[in-house]
């Protein structure tokens, strides 16, 4: 049973810094999240656009665990914004999950023209306790900026893309300072780092492996990250990180390697197109 930290976002909720990312897991989706759960996982990160959000439910019900125990987070979709279907896609999410409530709601891409108008109503649903707490993706300064003019409630997560390819070093100081946490998507760039000699050396100095230096690093720096694996062992390992400190030089050095490199440059959320 692996032993995950939590983290405290703004509003008080706690979140373990160590989930399960579900993104393309497919089939083998329930059988993560139960393996996930059965060894010590307590957060789960989904969302509509996934399209296992029911999977997902199912993997839940399967560990035996009572809800209050589990740290769900979802996303609300592009479509169903530009739609203006909000309502329905949450009330849709809350089916498919099976539950009354949702820990982490977050808008998943900074949609132009309605992402205000999303936050507004999902302010309306955190202040009805169907979410405990609200958050954004893939949310650039600009967006946040934007986003802040009118929100009533601060965003309580930020979730981008960050790797050592990606460090985003500026972004991350950005919601830090404002008391934004910042969540990992893609944390070790979707295995494009495992080649990575530094890396590897830093990893045979501390006897682990590559992704688990690079998720410490991420937790390292208050960051939070939900690694994704449908592999009992690889998820088990993601979440063995809290038993050694990286060093300053290491840590250092694992920032040297930014390249402002995305997996995807698709994925920029100043150009995406989806």
């Amino acid at each position: 049973m692996v032993y995950i930290e939590t983290k405290t976002l703004n509003n008080g909720v706690e979140i373990p810094v160590v989930g399960l990312g579900v993104y393309n897991s497919g089939s083998e989706t329930t059988d993560a999240v139960r393996t996930a759960l059965e060894n010590g996982y307590r957060h789960i990160d989904t969302a509509a656009f996934y399209g296992n959000e029911v999977d997902v439910a199912r993997g839940i019900k399967q560990s035996g665990l009572d809800r209050k125990d589990i740290f769900i987070t979802t996303k609300l979709w592009n479509d169903d914004m530009r739609a203006h279907m909000q309502c329905e896609s949450i009330e849709k999410s809350l089916e498919h999950l099976k539950t009354d409530y949702i820990d982490l709601y977050l808008i998943h891409w900074p949609v132009k023209d309605v992402f205000v108008e999303s936050w507004k109503i999902m302010e309306e649903y955190y202040k009805k306790g169907v979410f405990r707490a609200i958050g954004v993706s893939n949310f650039h300064t600009q967006h946040m900026e934007e986003l802040l003019k009118s929100a009533e409630i601060i965003p309580a997560v930020n979730q981008i893309e960050v790797h050592p390819y990606l460090t985003q070093k500026p972004l991350v100081k950005y919601c830090q300072d404002k008391g934004i946490a910042v969540e990992c998507w893609s944390p070790v760039a979707r295995g494009k780092i495992f080649s990575d000699n530094v890396l590897d050396e830093i990893a045979k100095k501390y006897n682990k492996s590559i992704s688990q230096i690079v998720l410490r690093w991420e937790v390292q720096q208050g960051l939070i990250v939900i690694p994704k694996s449908v592999h009992k062992d690889r998820i088990i390992e993601n979440a063995e990180i809290f038993d050694f400190t990286l060093s300053k030089d290491d840590m250092d050095a694992i920032f040297a390697l930014n390249k402002n490199e995305r997996v995807n440059e698709a994925s920029n959320p100043d150009n995406f197109t989806f």
